[in-house]
């Protein structure tokens, strides 16, 4: 005979599992979520290769600077030989040698190998703030148009609700016979061309979201349901001149040092290095006789050639010339740039405080002509065309702060700063 057994303590085994967290591995990890211009540059700047390959680069910039420090131009070299006259004559001559060689630094060669490194170290630094400057102005353009197609898709919402919630109040009243069947099919016309409205802002947001998703490798989170637009940088300082610290000058402006450091050291490096050779020699005539030992020091100075190094100086020259002239013209760019963004900044902040006077009188007669509709005091066009008004308003005041805030990510980006 077969009794049931009750196990009471396999719940609380299951509860206390799970509370211990011995199950946490079955649960995924949160996804991160950006919803911040600067959480969307680091996101960005994190998948570029020159982030990724920066402390390579400065290692070897940094180990051809300790290579400068060494007293001998080339790592030395061991010399081994011997001699014997077994082959022929065997009559015991034996001849050993073994020494060292070399390689000497030429007359300013060390000093300018030393700057040329030094060199190579700052330029791989501005190279690299160079590259996250570019990462932020292709960053800062998708994130804008990101900002300003989620607010297009916030405002095609409110639309379509007031559409609907306008359409239900005609349906009721063409019901009770207060207004005509033209009056529906205007109604369901509006609400028509605010479904159409919607999609088509949907569409732009996904295409913009898509942009801004392979720069940062992962999907942008929006910041909120309302039209509360996204957080704006601080605006900058103005500065004593526009390209000081900017990163695309400093990058130049190493660049064209290490030309002139690289031609430099190629017009020092006509011939190559010298050699002193240090050797000791141990040898005997014939069998019996004793062994003789001596030591050889010895220098080797190699002819030098002007068309050796032709080829390396001109192209040291010409990169410095072009480094040059690209630092000259790119100050001028960003003068005129900076100037051109503080322009922009100034009249996107007018346009902001016109947009949200607008919508304020806008949402005022809205709320005047709903009240003057339900009274039956006007008519269903008038009211259409003062939704539509109010929503524009909307729209633009919205519009307006986002483009606020991308005329000071502007000029940041003008001025060398990156997203905060």
């Amino acid at each position: 005979m077969f009794r049931r057994i009750r196990i009471n303590w396999l719940p609380g085994l299951l509860l206390g599992l799970a509370a211990s967290g011995a199950w946490a591995q079955a649960t995924p990890p949160a996804s991160p979520v950006v919803t911040t211009l600067q959480q969307a540059f680091n996101a960005a700047w994190a998948r570029q290769p020159e982030a990724q390959s920066f402390d390579m680069r400065r290692t070897a910039a940094q180990a051809r600077r300790e290579s400068a420090d060494n007293w001998s131009a080339e790592p030395l070299a061991l010399e081994v030989s011997g001699k014997t006259d077994q082959i022929h004559r065997n009559d015991g001559s034996r001849e050993y040698e073994i020494g060292l060689a070399a390689p000497l630094w030429l007359p300013g060669e060390r000093a300018s190998t030393a700057a040329l490194a030094d060199a190579e170290v700052r330029t791989s630094t501005s190279r690299t703030l160079a590259a996250q400057l570019r990462t932020a102005a292709a960053v800062r353009a998708a994130y804008w148009d990101w900002q300003r197609a989620r607010i297009d898709v916030l405002v095609a919402r409110e639309r379509l609700a007031s559409a609907r919630e306008l359409t239900s109040d005609v349906s009721k009243r063409v019901r009770a016979g207060d207004l005509a069947r033209a009056d529906q099919h205007q109604a369901d016309g509006a609400l028509a061309t605010a479904e159409a409205a919607l999609a088509e802002a949907s569409g732009a947001l996904a295409g913009a979201e898509q942009q801004l998703r392979a720069l940062i490798g992962m999907a942008p989170a929006l910041a909120g349901e309302g039209l509360a637009v996204a957080e704006a940088e601080p605006v900058p300082a103005t500065p004593s001149a526009p390209e000081v610290g900017h990163p695309a000058v400093a990058e130049l402006r190493d660049r064209a040092e290490l030309a002139q450091r690289s031609m430099n050291l190629a017009g020092i490096q006509g011939r190559a290095n010298p050699e002193l050779r240090l050797a000791t020699t141990r040898e005997r005539g014939a069998s019996g006789e004793s062994w003789q030992q001596t030591v050889t020091i010895g220098v080797r100075i190699p002819f030098g050639s002007d068309t050796r190094n032709r080829a390396r100086v001109a192209s040291a020259s010409a990169e410095a010339i072009e480094a040059e002239t690209q630092l000259r013209l790119e100050r001028e760019r960003l003068t005129a740039e900076v100037d051109t963004a503080r322009v922009r900044v100034e009249s996107a902040r007018t346009l902001v405080a016109s947009a949200e006077r607008r919508a304020q009188l806008a949402r005022e007669s809205r709320g005047f002509f709903q009240k003057a509709f339900r009274l039956g005091e006007t008519d269903l066009p008038t009211r259409l065309r003062i939704e539509l008004e109010a929503a524009e308003a909307e729209r633009q005041v919205a519009r307006t702060r986002i483009e606020l805030a991308a005329a000071v990510s502007a000029l940041r980006q003008a001025m060398g700063l990156l997203p905060e």
